[in-house]
């Protein structure tokens, strides 16, 4: 299944792609679909309302997360393009709801900034209440996969040896337009074409199956410090061809189009405005 949450007239409203149409499925969002047990039969069985693909509204994929956890430097490549080591275990930082956009909303640069960096991201959405995950916990944990796009603020990223405040700046961050289940993608360790596109170059260009960390592997690690709830987000990471690590640097700026896109999951095609 393919699963979103629109913007509608009367509020948001999680649905399921069914050929031309969103087929709305009872809740107001997805966190609110995997809140409950039998989400997946209740997504496969909804006949309520439609509304059309075309012009669709997408929020982001789950409003409000109860937590967003990013992984950095997990593609070979881009470790590399970084001048660092391969990492021995997964680099972990926070994002909050109020950092997410939808698919399609304009990316708006903070003037506080003119490093505004590209990243495209397979993220795991979290369907199922797990801690301490063994391998079969963390795989039955993950409802689907999505497309973000950590858009970094690099200047801010490394004023300190910690990342955080270049990487939470409000709502910055595209996620979706869908959550794929994993029958979709072959599995919970899908390998899948991603690149990302700037007015037409191609930035980044990889395979999710190079994964340092897969995404088994992070759910049962992030699982073993901090509880994972349902709607909960996980950035695996982003692979070479970053603005930041080209010589010369290149960066964002108003009036561009950036399009992060993974194969079978759609994309985030966005605008920047100043």
């Amino acid at each position: 299944m393919k699963l979103a949450t629109l913007r509608t007239a009367t509020g948001t409203r999680a649905v399921r792609l069914d050929g031309t149409v969103h087929v709305d499925l009872g809740y107001a969002d997805l966190g609110e679909l995997f809140a409950q047990d039998d989400w997946r039969t209740a997504a496969a069985a909804a006949t309520g309302p439609t509304y059309p693909v075309e012009g669709a509204d997408f929020a982001p994929v789950v409003p409000n997360p109860s937590k967003v956890v990013c992984v950095g430097h997990n593609y070979t490549n881009h470790i590399k393009e970084m001048g660092r080591d391969l990492p021995t275990h997964p680099t972990l930082f926070p994002k909050f709801a109020d950092t997410l956009i939808g698919a399609h909303d304009d990316i708006v640069k903070p003037d506080e900034t003119d490093a505004l960096d590209w990243e495209v991201e397979l993220s795991i959405v979290i369907g199922k209440k797990v801690r301490r995950a063994d391998e079969q916990q963390a795989a039955d944990a993950i409802a689907g996969f999505t497309v973000m796009n950590d858009i970094s603020v690099r200047d801010w990223q490394f004023r300190t040896i910690e990342w955080t405040q270049g990487k939470i700046w409000e709502a910055t961050t595209p996620v979706g337009p869908y959550v794929v289940t994993p029958d979709e993608v072959g599995g919970v360790r899908p390998a899948l074409p991603v690149r990302t596109v700037v007015d037409g170059q191609v930035m980044q260009q990889d395979d999710t199956g190079t994964l340092l960390f897969d995404p088994v592997f992070l759910v049962r690690y992030i699982s073993t410090v901090i509880t994972l709830r349902p709607g909960d987000i996980i950035a695996t990471g982003t692979p070479a061809g970053v603005g930041n690590a080209r010589d010369p640097k290149v960066f964002l700026v108003p009036g561009q189009n950036v399009v992060t896109e993974i194969t079978g999951l759609g994309s985030c095609a966005n605008k920047v405005v100043a």
